[in-house]
């Protein structure tokens, strides 16, 4: 079984909640879905709540599963889920792990530089808005 992380979706008015990382690192100022691993014990629902609170201070519901990818990170291929999720306060966020958020319209989600990852959920992602979101 791969490690597994997972990917918030939140979609507020047919605009799609994003993340640009710090810079530095390989991965520093791309934008992102944000998320992450989970830890010993977590299923996905618990992960996305811990993983967005601990990026934004803020709460989530995850609602459901909308699809699923995997990618391989030095050397170790790791799930990567997609939830949509809702956010009971989308303006109240405090970036605490991100340079910036940004709400984008989803025929800008692929010219975004996004992590390479979380590029291979955009169909999943892109199917969920257009079929109602």
């Amino acid at each position: 079984m791969p490690d597994r992380s997972v990917a918030t979706v939140v979609v507020v008015d047919h605009r799609v909640l994003l993340a640009r990382r710090k810079p530095g690192g390989a991965l520093g100022g791309l934008w992102e879905f944000p998320g992450g691993k989970l830890e010993s014990g977590e299923d996905d629902r618990t992960a996305l709540v811990r993983e967005f609170d601990e990026e934004f201070a803020s709460s989530l519901v995850p609602q459901r599963l909308i699809g699923e990818t995997s990618f391989v990170h030095r050397g170790i291929t790791r799930a990567l889920a997609a939830w949509a999720c809702r956010l009971p306060n989308p303006g109240n966020l405090t970036l605490v792990e991100h340079e910036e958020v940004g709400w984008f319209e989803p025929g800008a989600l692929a010219g975004l530089d996004l992590v390479d990852s979380d590029r291979k959920l955009l169909p999943f992602i892109l199917d969920y808005i257009k079929t109602g979101a």
